[in-house]
């Protein structure tokens, strides 16, 4: 193992967590702007509904697919170097979407930049790691958390103001300049020695690239085509199947990018779990609250992001010093807090309706996102302290990876018991239409509204669509709920089982 540098002086320290938690706001941002500016796109290229899907997907299948190759590569060849080198590739990217006008050119740069950002995220909290004491490094990485969810928050946020003013082609503008913001605040990380462990692990590192493409592939696929559809199938067992081999490679690998027996980690497995729950709750109530904003309650882009701004600000603020909350309570009623305040959010969302003023979708929104801070920031740190210094690209990755499969769980979960239950609610109403019509109501609200609002719509059918929509968000919170509680006492029980529990990520679990 290389030398441990003496870390930077604390201004040198607190830039560098600065210029971190940019690069990572640029590439968490870029996954969650464009869902309000997808009108937009689908108008100005002439873009059908499942290219607009992978307008939006592309950038997520190669972010995560390729997110344990880049945390493994970052600690072969220098964390520094492979950060350069995905911002770069991210803005180059960017910058192409500024000059295509064919959408399936727009797909193919938006999975490139996937390919950039999946070379970021790990090292921003890698470096981070690296930089900061140990005394110090909880507060850096709860403020890295905060970023994670206020990123994604603040890039929906600037794409509904910059939608009210210029075309869509703009979010890639302010995201080039933020790039390039982040690659000359790079220059403030100090160059950091490889790790010596030998060759990069090619074997394994295409094998996982398989197994998470292809099973994000599945889960985003799935609500579109079908979960029996056989591109679906397919995708599932070609992901169980090169998971299989990835495992096999690796224990036989001396410098594997995954050692799958990190996992006999009790504190590695629970904050994995912890993170996958938190996430798939976070997503899912994006992808469905922001519908109940905009359609139902009529918000304009920039209205339903400033709506959500509670839970972007209860998470920045929180973060930071929840590393001191787990000091004095220890780290499993820090985490029960947590998942009892997501728990407690989305039941409130889960009763709004189209009467409902704003105060319950700020408190909804307000434990939402003290809830992810309770919860994300000391399974992060759980996390990256299981693994050495030299693997901590690794087990920044590793949190990545399991932040966004959580995600697109998240999505195609709740959006499958929302789909399904408004599908089911809204048929009497719609069998009064013409076929082609009735379909349109059952497959999109915003469609149901419109055909409502038609001359000559059968009575009550605006009512119908309206209620319909109520009941499932109330389903797919309540599906939310029930999936944090039980991950919760899962990844809570698993910690408990080891001997070292009482000893958590911080030393104490407070009994």
């Amino acid at each position: 193992m290389p030398p441990v540098a003496a870390p930077p002086i604390p201004a040198r320290r607190n830039l560098i967590l600065a210029v971190m938690c940019l690069a990572l706001a640029v590439v968490v941002g870029m996954m969650t702007s464009l869902m309000v500016a997808v009108p937009d796109i689908a108008t100005d290229l002439r873009a059908s509904e499942s290219e607009l899907q992978w307008v939006v997907n592309a950038y997520g299948v190669t972010f995560a697919g390729l997110l344990l190759v880049s945390g493994a590569i970052g600690d072969r060849l220098g964390r520094k170097a492979v950060l350069v080198g995905g911002l770069t590739i991210f803005g180059v990217a960017s910058a192409g979407i500024l000059i295509v006008d064919d959408v399936r050119w727009l797909i193919a740069l938006r999975a490139v930049a996937g390919v950039g950002a999946s070379a970021v995220m790990p090292m921003t909290l890698s470096i981070i790691s690296h930089v900061f004491p140990p005394q110090e490094r909880g507060r850096a990485i709860g403020v890295w958390s905060g970023v994670t969810v206020g990123g994604g928050l603040i890039g929906l946020l600037t794409a509904g103001g910059l939608l009210e003013l210029f075309s869509w082609r703009s979010v890639f503008v302010v995201n080039i300049g933020l790039t390039v913001a982040a690659l000359l605040g790079a220059c403030a990380v100090p160059r950091q020695a490889r790790s010596g462990a030998g060759r990069v692990d090619v074997g394994g590192g295409v094998l996982s690239v398989i197994a998470v493409a292809a099973l994000v592939f599945g889960i985003l696929r799935g609500p579109e085509a079908g979960w029996d559809a056989a591109s679906v199938l397919v995708a599932f067992a070609v992901a169980v199947g090169a998971g299989i081999a990835f495992a096999w490679w690796e224990l036989g690998h001396v410098n594997p990018v995954l050692d799958p027996r990190v996992f006999r980690v009790h504190a590695l497995t629970s904050g994995s779990l912890i993170i996958a729950a938190e996430s798939l709750a976070m997503f899912g109530f994006f992808f469905i609250g922001l519908q109940y904003l905009q359609v139902i309650k009529e918000y304009s882009p920039l209205t339903a992001a400033v709506a959500m701004l509670p839970l972007a600000v209860a998470a920045m603020v929180f973060s930071p010093v929840v590393p001191r909350v787990v000091t004095r309570w220890g780290y499993r009623p820090t985490v029960t807090t947590g998942m009892a305040m997501i728990a407690v959010g989305l039941m409130v969302m889960s009763r709004l309706s189209i009467s409902s003023g704003y105060t319950p979708i700020a408190i909804g929104t307000f434990l939402l996102g003290a809830g992810i801070a309770f919860a994300a920031t000391p399974a992060t740190e759980a996390i990256m302290a299981a693994l050495p210094p030299d693997k901590q690209g690794v087990a920044s990755a590793l949190n990545d990876v399991t932040r966004e499969l959580g995600g697109v769980l998240g999505i195609a979960m709740l959006g499958s018991i929302f789909n399904d239950v408004y599908r089911s609610n809204v048929g009497a109403a719609a069998a009064r239409l013409p076929a082609d019509l009735a379909t349109a109501t059952k497959d999109s609200t915003s469609a149901g509204l419109a055909i409502a609002s038609a001359p000559n719509s059968p009575s009550g059918l605006t009512a119908a669509v309206v209620n319909s929509f109520e009941s499932a968000m109330s389903a797919a919170m309540l599906g939310g709920v029930i999936v944090v509680v039980a991950g919760a006492i899962l990844a809570l029980a698993i910690v408990r089982s080891s001997r070292h529990s009482d000893a958590g990520p911080q030393g104490s679990d407070g009994a």
